[in-house]
């Protein structure tokens, strides 16, 4: 059965985006949520309308533009080219689902597919694989075993969990393929990995996470999450 996203960016994730004021992170997920989710592309697309007719306007005093907001811009043209092109790519390696796919904003830091990425065993099962990407804030790819709990953690700042494979049920919410989960400092939670199937996510953060128990504590240093 074909999951339908019920969990969206919020306006604020999406204006930044927009405006090109997020870190490098937190396009990359923006950027492949949009990709799959006809509301938020919609959204985006208004916001940018917008932001185009601001800076039509005679009353808007030009700035000077530095040369990295200008490559910005035209990675962002770029990517959305990319996008459009080809929403998704398949997945070769059959261990992550043949019939399934992934984003090409993800595609265009992985390589080719999944089968790819150098994963890291964070413990629990669980395996991680960081992209390179500006020092703002950090994307990894994040591989839960079916049925595996991510230990309990608050947050110093804002993490976005997006679904790629799979799905995982975090309280009363269930977050399947595409869906987005919002985390800041006031929510401190334990998602699970649903029973059926392996959960692949994309995460993103600006800041360390905090975690309660003493062995996910000491392991932090060295994972880096």
């Amino acid at each position: 059965m074909t999951h339908s996203i019920q969990h969206h960016l919020t306006d604020d994730i999406l204006l930044g985006y927009s405006a090109g004021t997020l870190p490098e992170a937190f396009n990359i997920l923006v950027a492949a949520h949009v990709s799959m989710c006809d509301s938020c592309r919609a959204k985006l697309e208004s916001f940018d309308a917008i932001g185009g007719a601001l800076l039509d306007s005679p009353e808007v005093e030009g700035v000077a533009m530095s040369v990295e907001a200008l490559e910005a811009t035209l990675e962002k043209i770029a990517s959305g080219v990319r996008a459009e092109k080809s929403k998704s790519q398949p997945l070769a390696n059959p261990a992550f689902g043949a019939s399934r796919s992934i984003p090409a904003p993800v595609i265009d830091y992985i390589g080719t597919d999944l089968s790819a990425v150098k994963w890291k065993p964070v413990g629990m099962g669980v395996k991680q694989a960081i992209l390179s990407t500006s020092r703002e804030a950090t994307a990894r790819l994040l591989y839960i075993p079916a049925g595996v709990a991510m230990p309990d953690h608050g947050h110093n700042g804002t993490e976005l969990t997006m679904v790629l494979q799979g799905a995982f049920q975090d309280q009363d919410e269930y977050f399947g393929r595409g869906d987005v989960e919002t985390a800041d400092a006031y929510v401190s939670h334990t998602p699970v990995a649903d029973i059926h199937e392996d959960c692949v996510c994309l995460a993103v953060t600006d800041a360390p996470l905090v975690f309660s128990g003493l062995i996910p504590r000491i392991m932090q240093r060295f994972v880096r999450i």
